[in-house]
């Protein structure tokens, strides 16, 4: 099940293993630091476009962002 808490959560351990900054993050999907911080931090969540090139940037499955699946490779 979906919960901002789990995908701010998820999105944090992903980026930590690429050794990102929330800043570099930010720079990749078009927004400010604070953003990212507020994602991670499970107090908002983003657009479909940004989401989707979150996906893509770290080559992780949507589900598995959004909690529905503990596999993090895409199909």
């Amino acid at each position: 099940m979906f919960t901002k808490e789990e995908f701010g959560k998820r999105l944090l351990e992903v980026r930590k293993q690429n050794h990102e900054t929330q800043p570099d993050l930010a720079k990749v999907i078009g927004t400010v630091k604070s953003h990212i911080s507020e994602m991670e931090n499970g107090k908002m969540t983003t657009t479909i476009e940004k989401f989707a090139l979150i996906c893509e940037h770290y080559k992780v499955s949507a589900d598995y962002l959004l909690g529905l699946s503990d596999d993090p490779n895409p199909r």
